[in-house]
């Protein structure tokens, strides 16, 4: 995630539960990153970044997490922690598609807005759709 012109770009990042995640800063000013868990409000990391500043942080839990900027209030991103590779956000239409899948049996979760949706999907083929 990087900080580019007063912004966190992308504002809604995924990142693979037990990887690094890089947070720069590629404006002419300094930051910071605070980053706190979206369901408890407990602060994860508070880091300075200078201009061309980089830090790492590995998520270790699944889920959520508020990303800000003390310094501009303005800024506002969002992490999404997930150990499962099969982690996205849907099209404007509301449309995925995860690739190279191996067949068996999955639970599909699906968050919008504030609601949680959850189905059983058998992947036996190539291709197999899910409607929500």
């Amino acid at each position: 995630m990087d900080q580019i012109t007063l912004t966190f770009t992308p504002a809604m990042l995924f990142v693979r539960t037990g990887h690094p995640a890089e947070f720069r800063n590629s404006d002419d000013v300094l930051h910071n990153v605070r980053v706190r868990e979206e369901a408890t409000r407990q602060g994860v990391f508070n880091v300075a970044l200078p201009t061309g500043g980089a830090y790492q942080h590995t998520f270790e839990r699944d889920g959520f997490y508020d990303v800000g900027c003390d310094i501009h209030p303005g800024m506002a991103a969002q992490v999404i922690a997930a150990s499962s590779p099969y982690a996205m956000m849907a099209d404007p239409a509301g449309s995925f598609l995860f690739e190279d899948v191996e067949p068996g049996a999955y639970t599909v979760t699906i968050f919008t807005g504030t609601d949680k949706i959850e189905r059983s999907v058998d992947v036996t083929g190539p291709r197999t759709e899910v409607a929500m």
